[in-house]
């Protein structure tokens, strides 16, 4: 799923009306965001944090400082070990971990939904879908 499309789905689930138009930069399509009231916002994880913020919804960005912490740690996660991956191997990694992290936790910060939960979820939804239909369901 490009960029533009996780931010535009992720405008929706913020209750956000549309409206906001994105470009990409750059050969890795790094995502932009143009502002009315400012510079223009580049990366997924920064623009994602800005759209949270407009919603009103900053809980989904971490109530306490640790919890801040581990979601910027799972959106630097998605950006660095997600985005730009897609052999077989490197995602049987990825949910391999992620299925030994999530053992005993609910959401990614442990028992909050947070804008991580949803980021990831885009991230890795095209692998599963990808996965899903070379298996002929």
């Amino acid at each position: 799923m490009a960029a533009a499309a996780e931010l535009t789905l992720l405008e929706k689930c913020l209750g956000l009306s549309k409206g906001n138009k994105y470009s990409a930069q750059g050969e890795r399509q790094i995502p932009v965001l143009q502002t009315n009231n400012g510079p223009s916002l580049t990366g997924l994880t920064t623009i994602a944090a800005h759209l949270v913020q407009q919603a009103n919804k900053e809980y989904l960005l971490g109530s306490t400082a640790e919890e801040k912490a581990v979601v910027q740690q799972w959106l630097e996660y998605r950006v660095t070990q997600v985005d730009g991956h897609s052999s077989k191997d490197d995602i049987r990694t990825v949910l391999k971990d992620l299925n030994s992290y999530l053992e005993d936790k609910v959401y990614l910060t442990g028992y909050n939904f947070t804008l991580a939960d949803i980021l990831l979820y885009y991230g890795l939804h095209r692998f599963i879908e990808t996965s899903y239909q070379s298996r002929g369901n």
